[in-house]
């Protein structure tokens, strides 16, 4: 048996591994708790990034990083979120997805508030050369505390979506989603979230994730994505997508 040979040195320098179950089309779930009655700080962000290699009778590669941003008012929040990964195996890409995004919530009282939200998704392996939503609607805190925070929000938008094959079409949808965040101890912190687009193709994504702190800058993060499609494209016909990520972040 030949001998197969990992590189752990390049595992270890980009702070982590990614485990790809299959190609994702989208994971449109914004799960930072951007309550600004609840901020503790005028602007909280953070990066995560993960890399594995491997070489030997098997050359591959995979990449993940991702980002988040959220600035604070008395009653406003502004974020911006993108993320980006690619697999590539004996030389040949087998996914690659960059997606970006913004978002906007205005408190109208301790619980109830208005947001709008837009991103932009291109992923070619899953069929997609581009992707845009813009929702806005109406959100409800339910839980709010320092362990226990819920919110669930709904509202219209719009998606124009463009295949690989040269096709396009937008059409009207609407938006529901949940966020659960429990932080269960000083240093760790278990997020859930789920979202629905509504249309004639629906799309349900969910993110499970497991945020430990190292110290006051660094910390791990373990990540299961979920994404199902109703209709996906003809080049990328299965309907739900997976995703397991574990990374090495940085608290900004």
């Amino acid at each position: 048996m030949k001998l197969l040979k990992t590189v752990p040195v390049a595992l270890m320098l980009a702070g982590g591994m990614i485990a790809a179950q299959t190609a994702y089309a989208d994971d449109s779930v914004f799960t930072v708790m951007d309550d600004p009655a609840t901020a503790k700080k005028p602007f909280e962000g953070n990066l995560n990034a993960g890399y594995l290699a491997q070489s030997g009778n098997t050359e591959s590669s995979s990449l993940t990083a991702d980002t988040q941003m959220t600035w604070y008012g008395e009653t406003t929040a502004w974020s911006l979120w993108g993320n980006a990964s690619n697999t590539s195996s004996n030389d040949e890409r087998s996914s690659e997805k960059y997606a970006a995004g913004a978002r906007s919530r205005v408190n109208v009282n301790d619980r109830d508030y208005l947001f709008g939200q837009g991103s932009w998704l291109t992923d070619r392996y899953n069929g997609y050369r581009q992707r845009d939503i813009a929702t806005v609607g109406y959100g409800r805190q339910i839980l709010n505390g320092p362990v226990h925070s819920l919110r669930l929000e709904f509202g219209p938008g719009v998606r124009y979506d463009e295949y690989t094959n040269g096709e396009d079409k937008t059409q009207g949808l609407g938006y529901a989603s949940g966020t659960y965040a429990w932080q269960f101890s000083d240093n760790a912190k278990f997020t859930q979230g789920v979202s629905v687009f509504g249309a004639d193709d629906t799309t349900a994504n969910s993110e499970t994730a497991l945020n430990v702190a190292i110290n006051d800058h660094f910390g791990l993060k373990v990540a299961y994505n979920v994404t199902w499609n109703s209709e996906p494209p003809s080049s990328a016909p299965d309907h739900t997508d997976r995703r397991t990520t574990v990374s090495l972040g940085y608290t900004m």
